[in-house]
């Protein structure tokens, strides 16, 4: 049986460019629906109003941390501001198919790609993707939220800190570990480390 044909650069960058798009726009309509202003919203993220107001126009690509204080500020996950019509009647997501979340906290193109494993939709208890990081990058500063997170390395090496202590995971290995605990984590090698990545309740 033949597989799906690679998706070209060119297809990833189309695909980012209209899920930042989105996202933005996203974010703009739930600040609003919530009747919060740029400041008040900004106040609650802990950055600066004009940051947001790029983020919310598309002048600036928010790292992983910031889209999760904006989420938990506006009461939503990051996996609803990419969702599409589509996924509600999603079963198989194929190869090369599947919805694409980038970040560039980094600011020079090196940074985490995480592959949507799981349909994004109000109300699902699971949340799974593919983080894609490259040598180098990582999740730029502490993650703190509710639930549980469990992931699997297929490649790379991957080094976890949490609750101040440092693990270092490679591929065959797995980990778990409590959401409410201070974790981030980066690839300090220096080939590409991809993870099978699912947490509960849904917060990416």
């Amino acid at each position: 049986m033949t597989g799906s044909a690679p998706r070209s650069k060119e297809d990833f960058d189309d695909e980012m460019a209209l899920s930042e798009t989105l996202v933005g726009s996203r974010i703009r309509h739930a600040r609003i629906s919530r009747g919060l202003t740029l400041q008040q919203l900004a106040a609650l993220v802990d950055c600066s109003t004009s940051l947001l107001s790029k983020v919310e126009n598309r002048k600036a690509n928010p790292s992983i941390p910031m889209l999760h204080k904006i989420c938990r500020a506006l009461g939503t996950n990051i996996a609803l501001l990419f969702a599409s019509a589509e996924d509600r009647d999603t079963v198989v997501l194929r190869a090369n198919e599947r919805p694409v979340l980038a970040t560039d906290q980094m600011h020079n193109g090196i940074g985490i790609t995480l592959e949507r494993l799981i349909p994004a939709l109000p109300g699902n208890l699971l949340q799974g993707h593919i983080h894609i990081v490259q040598p180098g990058g990582y999740n730029d500063g502490t993650l703190e939220h509710e639930g549980e997170e469990v992931g699997y390395v297929l490649e790379g090496t991957l080094e976890i800190v949490v609750n101040g202590k440092k693990y270092l995971v490679e591929a065959g290995d797995s980990f778990f570990f409590h959401s409410d605990l201070p974790h981030s984590y980066r690839n300090p090698g220096d080939c590409v480390t991809r993870i099978v990545w699912i947490n509960t309740p849904p917060t990416f």
